[in-house]
């Protein structure tokens, strides 16, 4: 039996309006702007690798991708330095973005370590090295530091991403960032800094286009779907109830 309202208005039309009016227009600009932002982790480690891969190419100076830091072609005085330091601070900046999109459909502790990532990142490009002894330490900190935030993402999005059924992203999450550390604590070591340095950099680079560009394609959601565009609630689904004079 449907029961009407006091305006004889049948109470499942009225339970659906009122549904319908609290998703709103703004539902559809929300998702929008989440999953534009999301290029920012494409766009932002594209960026990074495009500059030392082009940099290390056209440099005039002595640099070798196996044993020097990929830091060491933004140094004072080498020759590509403003081509290396526009990777950084695009990788810096852009990824902060691409992870306020991943707070909801990855984990919000994933988001904060590749946010930390790109911040540090800004730091690195901040305190070029061969300045001083003082910024070449500081160049340190902030690239050891920005290095560990980077590998933890991927580990922290992992689990997440597994346990609401993105296999293939978790799985490249806890791949990537255990290559990662892996490369992060051979490169302290007496083995070549510069190639296990950008293995485990790009290793993270990939997982993170992988998110970003599922996140902009629509593929990966928030946990219950929530960033889905056009997804349907049924009625009452929200869990507030409905007014009193559509309960009667």
């Amino acid at each position: 039996m449907v029961h009407e309202g006091c305006d004889g208005v049948p109470r499942r039309v009225r339970v659906a309006v009122v549904t319908v009016s609290r998703v709103g227009p703004g539902a559809g600009a929300s998702s929008l702007l989440v999953r534009s932002a999301s290029l920012g982790a494409v766009l932002g480690p594209a960026s990074f690798v495009a500059a030392w891969v082009a940099a290390g190419g056209v440099t005039e100076r002595p640099h070798s991708p196996v044993d020097d830091a990929i830091s060491r072609l933004a140094a004072v005085g080498s020759d590509v330095r403003p081509l290396m330091t526009a990777g950084l601070v695009g990788f810096g900046a852009l990824v902060p973005v691409g992870a306020w999109a991943m707070r909801r459909s990855v984990s919000t502790a994933s988001a904060v370590a590749a946010s930390c990532a790109g911040l540090m990142t800004l730091a690195v490009a901040a305190t070029p090295l061969d300045r001083s002894a003082a910024t070449d330490r500081w160049h340190a900190l902030a690239a050891g530091a920005g290095y560990a935030a980077l590998a933890a993402a991927p580990l922290l999005g992992a689990a997440p991403l597994l346990r609401h059924g993105h296999s293939l992203l978790g799985a490249l999450g806890a791949v990537s960032g255990s290559v990662a550390a892996a490369s992060l604590a051979l490169s302290a070591g007496t083995l070549p800094t510069g190639l296990f340095q950008r293995i485990g950099l790009t290793a993270v680079d990939a997982w993170l286009v992988a998110v970003g560009g599922a996140i902009a394609a629509g593929r990966l959601a928030g946990p219950r779907g929530r960033d889905r565009p056009g997804r349907r609630r049924p009625a009452g689904a929200s869990g507030a109830r409905p007014p009193a004079s559509l309960r009667s």
